[in-house]
């Protein structure tokens, strides 16, 4: 499937590897991309790719990926303006890192990590990015509809491509009960949609990158990322966020390739 005179929608788009992608669909002529995020970055980073590839193809929209009516009002005017939504990307996510039960050397007291911090995870990182991929899946469906077409043929080409961003923590990784259970939990509703998704012609697959040289990997402590990071990575280095949408791409491009696909630079964490 070519990404050229389609249109997308790209969540947590204002850095890291949202930013790199936005910037790669561009260079491989997407018609336009809806590029979301909360940060007030996202307007002046669209305006930036914009005036880097010489046209304005994608367009800012800051607000919270958790909400319904905020991501139904994306769709609503993507499609109006542009055309159904046939790529999405639900990349927004958070880390929120914490040991499940750690004993106060004190009191003798177990502290339980914070369920709170956990279901805010779960909703920005695993419901959210769902039904941001649900509603790409509806944008294309609907289109069929409306020109009499019913369940999707191989003779017409695939009609669209949805990848989510998981993580090699998604295999399990100490300190991130609730980061780790949320990616993993993004590789389920991926298989189970490509079962569903492809009546209507749509593919959905996902990706596992390592750890990527991004705001939220360098918000970590500097000495855990050369003690317990690098030195378990055959490449030895963070990877560089247009690695990983060069991935995204390949995967939204080759029809080929189902499920996962895991750009972990040979991450393997120990025991």
């Amino acid at each position: 499937m070519q990404i050229a005179d389609r249109v997308a929608v790209v969540t947590g788009g204002a850095g890291g590897i949202g930013r790199s992608l936005v910037r790669m669909l561009g260079e491989q002529r997407v018609k336009a991309v809806a590029v979301v995020d909360m940060a007030e970055a996202v307007e002046p980073s669209v305006e930036e790719i914009n005036r880097d590839l010489g046209r304005t193809f994608a367009f800012a929209y800051r607000g919270d990926v958790t909400s319904a009516e905020f991501r139904h009002g994306v769709f609503t005017e993507m499609k109006e303006r542009f055309g159904p939504v046939s790529i999405c990307v639900p990349g927004a996510g958070i880390v929120r890192d914490g040991i499940a039960v750690k004993v106060d050397k004190a009191t003798g007291v177990a502290k339980l990590y914070d369920q709170s911090l956990f279901e805010k995870t779960v909703q920005i990182n695993l419901i959210a990015p769902v039904y941001w991929a649900i509603e790409a899946i509806a944008s294309v469906a609907e289109d069929r509809f409306r020109r009499g077409l019913g369940q999707w043929q191989p003779d017409e080409g695939v009609q669209g491509a949805v990848v989510f961003i998981g993580s090699i923590s998604s295999a399990g990784n100490k300190g991130q009960v609730s980061y780790a259970s949320t990616k993993a939990g993004l590789a389920g509703a991926q298989s189970t949609l490509a079962k569903e998704a492809i009546f209507y012609g749509m593919r959905t697959a996902i990706v596992h990158p390592g750890f990527t040289d991004t705001p939220m990997v360098r918000a970590m402590d500097q000495a855990i990322i050369e003690k317990y990071v690098l030195p378990n990575t055959q490449l030895r280095r963070l990877l560089k966020p247009e690695e990983i949408a060069d991935a995204i791409c390949f995967l939204i491009r080759n029809s080929a390739v189902s499920g996962a696909l895991w750009a972990d630079a040979g991450w393997h964490p120990t025991a």
